[in-house]
C-alpha cells in the first residue's frame, strides 16, 4: 500500500463539465464540501485513462513535482441526473462506481510556453517523467500544465502508458526512446536530463512502483479489459514500469539528442 493512503469521497454535486479535454471531465463537489476535477471511468477511453491519470499523478508526486491531490470519489445512480446534455448523461450513467478526481485549484490558469519559464531543474525533471511515462501530451499547443499560487503544476497523465490501449508488443514498448519527447513543450529548457536521470533512479524505486499499481482499484482494472485479469494486467504494469527504470538511459539520451536538435 501506499504510505499515504489516498482519500476516498463520495460525490455530492455536478456543477459544469470541462470541455477543453476530450473526455469531458466535470467539476463536482464531494460529500467533504471540496471541489474536484472529476475524471470519469466511463469517457472515451474508459478506465484505462483514469489508471493512467493515477499512476501519473502518483509518480510525479513521488518525482517532487506538484501535483493536485488525487482522490477517489464514488459516484451514486442520481448524481448529475439534473443535467440535460444526453452525452453528459450517457457518460454518468457509464461511470457509476468509483471515479479518479484531482483537487480543484480554483484561480489556476494554464502555462504558457511563449510567456512562462521555470527553472532547468524543474523542466528536465518533468520531461523526463514524461518520456519515462510516454506521455504524448505535454507540448506548447497543449502544456497540461498550470499557475496556482505563483508555482507550476502538473495535470492529466490520461495520455501516458498509451501501450495499454492494444496491450500489444508492450514489452518493445517497455525500451522504446519515446521518439514524441521533441515535441515536449519544456525540451529547450531541459538542460539538466542526464542529472535528473541518476535523481529519479532514487526517488523511483521498484518498491514505490509496486506500492502504486497495487493501490489501483479492482473496479478499474476489470472494466479496463474483459480478457485480460486484473493482476495479469497489475503484473504488466509494474514489469513495463520497472523495465523503463532500469533502461532509463535509452529515453534519457534520445531526450538529450533531440534537444540538441532545437538548439
Amino acid at each position: 500500500m501506499l504510505k499515504e493512503e489516498i482519500r476516498r469521497e463520495t460525490l455530492s454535486r455536478y456543477i459544469t463539465p470541462l470541455r477543453e479535454g476530450g473526455s469531458l471531465p466535470a467539476l463536482a463537489e464531494a460529500e467533504d464540501g471540496f471541489r474536484y476535477v472529476v475524471k470519469f471511468r466511463g469517457g472515451g477511453h474508459g478506465s484505462k485513462a483514469v489508471i493512467s491519470e493515477f499512476i501519473g499523478g502518483e509518480i510525479a508526486k513521488r518525482a517532487g513535482l506538484r501535483v493536485p491531490e488525487l482522490v477517489f470519489l464514488d459516484m451514486g445512480e442520481e448524481f448529475g441526473r439534473s443535467e440535460g446534455d444526453e452525452e453528459i448523461q450517457d457518460l454518468l450513467k457509464s461511470s457509476i462506481g468509483l471515479n479518479l478526481g484531482l483537487h480543484f485549484l480554483s484561480g489556476a490558469y494554464a502555462w504558457d510556453v511563449a510567456v512562462n519559464k521555470t527553472d532547468a531543474l524543474t523542466a528536465s525533471r518533468i520531461v523526463w517523467l514524461d518520456a519515462f511515462l510516454t506521455n504524448v501530451d505535454r507540448t506548447a499547443r497543449n502544456t497540461n500544465m498550470l499557475i496556482w499560487n505563483h508555482e507550476l503544476w502538473l495535470i492529466d497523465h490520461g495520455s501516458s502508458l498509451f501501450f495499454h490501449h492494444t496491450w500489444d508488443g508492450w514489452e518493445k514498448a517497455a525500451l522504446s526512446p519515446f521518439p514524441y519527447i521533441k515535441d515536449h513543450a519544456l525540451l529547450p529548457q531541459a538542460t539538466m536530463l542526464e542529472e535528473v536521470d541518476s535523481e529519479m533512479k532514487q526517488l523511483i524505486t521498484p518498491d514505490f512502483i509496486d506500492e502504486v499499481v497495487d493501490a489501483l482499484p479492482e473496479e478499474w482494472l476489470s472494466q479496463a479489459s474483459e480478457t485480460i485479469p486484473p493482476e495479469e494486467q497489475r503484473k504488466v504494469y509494474k514489469t513495463f514500469l520497472k523495465t523503463r527504470l532500469e533502461n532509463s538511459e535509452i529515453f534519457t539520451n534520445h531526450a538529450v539528442e533531440a534537444r540538441k536538435k532545437l538548439i
